[in-house]
């Protein structure tokens, strides 16, 4: 090839990253742009996940060494779709590779969802995790919240809401976060399953670190484990040493006495939810008791109703339509085939892929993530031939023309100046307890934080 490669893809989160940094180490010519509509980069690492998950963060480590050595460029704060469109990109770039993720919460249809008090998963988190573009308030006024879901995420919103506030101080929680959970009244968080003990899809470690909650008795219930054969043959056909072991936990648990703790955070499974009550706001929630019969989760025609002033469903995430990209509705991913954007005909788009949750949905890790982005790469790269070639190839007109719109994109030198700063807030802050960083929540800060000391473009 005459020129390099010229490669836009869209999103900076694991999955961007992870198709950047492998298509950076293929040996081609290649030159590479990563745009994220948020000023700063990581996507889910740093909007989507707990912020009482260091271990978990610990992955932004990787994911700083593959932007700073210096083979991808970063653009931060430019909208897809309205800043960029595709049809820039198709004229800027040889191809595009979307990963904007997923970040929507699916929908529970039942009665009474969309009640007052009745919140998606993705809306709390985005809030105790500083995203710039989701209010600063959240209404956290209620004594029982009922949280339903049996996933990583479910866990996680349960134990940011139930833990004691001063606990949530040695992370990076933005201080009007910690200013609503204080003033928090919550004494009692319920998780609700659909299915059994074995069944759920936490994590060994994420199990663990709930039940370590300080100030927080966790509480599960004799009646959810009373199948002990039923639970027993899950158990024994999922085959794995995970699933025994967080089985175990929970057993374990209910010869556990309580404690005087002035929060409790409850697990219940065999629980399907049927209607959210109320008449202006969430007042509780009914269920029907399940069972196992046959291998199935049917239902039994027990009801139970479950007091609650708040309601968060934790049912799953689900992708949002990328402008002009070809989108599958109902799975909620971009239509591609391993990768490849697939037209209207169901044929290949030359030059347009996608990779991690936009692309096969909101499942799996980070590992699985990587090796997403890889079967990507390899259809891009056995592809180059019949690549439609970008008409303007520069790698400065992209910055003129966000310029000319008025624009104000950050960098990765940007970024390395908004962490240094968020880190000289954590040096500085006077809580009682050694602070790494406090996130800067505010969008038109980050840009100003980022911009400050750089000269962009």
């Amino acid at each position: 090839m005459i020129r390099s490669l010229r490669v836009a893809i869209v999103g900076a989160g694991p999955a961007g990253i992870y198709a950047g940094d492998i298509l950076s180490r293929t040996g081609l010519d290649v030159s590479i742009d990563l745009f994220e509509t948020l000023p700063a980069p990581y996507g889910l690492i740093r909007y989507g996940v707990a912020p009482d998950h260091p271990r978990i963060k610990g992955i932004v480590n990787s994911l700083h060494e593959m932007l700073d050595g210096g083979s991808i460029r970063l653009l931060g704060n430019v909208t897809f779709g309205r800043d960029l469109t595709l049809a820039d990109a198709r004229r800027l770039y040889d191809a595009v590779i979307v990963a904007t993720g997923a970040s929507r919460d699916a929908a529970l249809d039942i009665p009474g969802i969309d009640l007052p008090g009745s919140f998606g998963a993705a809306d709390v988190v985005s809030w105790y995790d500083g995203h710039p573009d989701v209010p600063r308030d959240w209404p956290l006024n209620a004594r029982e919240i009922a949280v339903i879901g049996n996933g990583n995420v479910a866990l996680d919103v349960a134990r940011v809401l139930a833990k004691l506030p001063q606990d949530m101080l040695r992370t990076d929680i933005p201080a009007n976060v910690h200013a609503g959970l204080a003033a928090s009244p919550v004494t009692d968080v319920h998780v609700f399953g659909r299915r059994g003990p074995a069944h759920v899809r936490f994590t060994p470690i994420e199990l663990r670190e709930l039940g370590e909650v300080p100030g927080v008795d966790t509480i599960v219930y004799e009646e959810d484990f009373a199948d002990a054969a039923g639970i027993d043959e899950v158990v024994a056909a999922a085959g794995t040493n995970q699933v025994k072991v967080m089985t175990r936990t929970m057993r374990g648990w209910l010869d556990r006495p309580r404690t005087d703790a002035s929060r409790r955070l409850h697990l219940h499974f065999w629980h399907r939810p049927v209607q959210v009550l109320g008449t202006d706001a969430v007042e509780g929630v009914r269920f029907e008791r399940t069972a196992l019969r046959d291998g199935a989760v049917v239902g039994t025609g027990e009801f139970r109703d479950h007091t609650a002033q708040a309601l968060y469903r934790a049912v799953g995430y689900v992708g949002s339509p990328v402008p002009d990209v070809p989108f599958d509705d109902e799975r909620g991913v971009v239509r591609n085939e391993e990768g490849r954007v697939l037209d209207d005909q169901g044929s290949p788009t030359p030059g347009l892929y996608a990779t991690g949750w936009i692309k096969r949905g909101p499942v799996g890790l980070i590992g699985h993530t990587k090796g997403d982005a890889m079967e990507t790469i390899e259809h891009l790269v056995s592809d180059l031939d019949g690549l439609p070639r970008a008409a303007d190839p520069d790698p400065d007109a992209v910055l003129a023309l966000l310029q000319e719109r008025g624009i104000q994109y950050t960098t990765w030198q940007g970024w390395l100046a908004l962490d240094a700063h968020e880190r000289a807030l954590g040096a500085a802050d006077t809580s009682p307890v050694e602070r790494e960083r406090v996130k800067v929540v505010p969008r038109e800060e980050q840009v100003a934080v980022s911009n400050a000391a750089v000269s962009v473009g």
